[in-house]
């Protein structure tokens, strides 16, 4: 009789401790399950941030060639016009130090891949490149062109052997935390307007990425004004 009842109370106590665990396991899936659904109400938003700069360097290359058969003469007149040009830079400002000068000399009758006519011989390239930060300087001396072809330089305006003038503009890192700053706000600004039409409570950011800084010419007439663009991309958390 003793043993019936041990067995009963040990059957009973088996059928409430697997109806705690039942319990038990319920609540941590209810548990889990809203977790997930806490975890799963995101919203992803992109933040734009644009900056109109003006460049801050300028790398102008002033081309001209010269043909003839006696190469110590091309090179006095290469040598001549080089020294107009020149002078003219560094009356405008343009010191020594961002001043270069290069020659490059083609036989056109060895040249057997060239396909100028000409009766030429040789023909002398020749390059002197303006590196500077002092933009408003070349900008006023691209108007004063044609003063050198007054003075006999024949300058090559369209070259494709050569680069033509470029603008760069350097000064990206001063102007990064603002855009930053600026692009993070407006994804904010975006996440707060999806929350709020979709009856919800903005939380926390869950992750976040900054897009990469682009710079580019704002157009073709004017290279040298820059539009600096990034756009960063924000997942922030949804709460009821």
């Amino acid at each position: 009789m003793k043993m019936k009842i041990m067995d009963k109370m040990k059957l009973i106590v088996s059928s409430v401790v697997v109806a705690v665990g039942i319990v038990v396991l319920g609540v941590c899936i209810k548990s889990g399950l809203g977790s997930f659904a806490r975890n799963a109400r995101v919203v992803t938003v992109k933040g734009l941030a644009e900056r109109e700069v003006k460049a801050d360097k300028v790398i102008w290359p002033i081309v001209f060639k010269e043909l003839g058969d006696d190469l110590p003469s091309l090179y006095a007149r290469v040598d001549e016009k080089n020294a107009i040009v020149i002078q003219m830079l560094k009356d405008k400002g343009i010191a020594d130090a961002e001043i270069s000068t290069s020659v490059d000399v083609t036989d056109l009758q060895a040249d057997s891949y060239s396909s100028e006519r000409t009766p030429y011989r040789y023909r002398i390239s020749s390059v002197v490149t303006v590196n500077t930060g002092k933009v408003d300087t070349v900008l006023a001396l691209l108007k004063e062109q044609s003063s050198l072809i007054q003075k006999g330089v024949a300058i090559t305006f369209s070259n494709y052997s050569y680069p033509s003038i470029q603008f760069e503009y350097t000064g990206l890192n001063t102007i990064k935390p603002e855009m930053i700053k600026e692009a993070t706000q407006n994804a904010r600004k975006a996440a707060l307007q999806f929350a709020a039409d979709s009856e919800s409570t903005l939380g926390k950011i869950k992750t976040a990425y900054q897009g990469q800084f682009s710079i580019s010419d704002r157009d073709q007439n004017t290279p040298y004004i820059k539009k600096v663009r990034v756009v960063t991309t924000i997942e922030y958390m949804l709460e009821d």
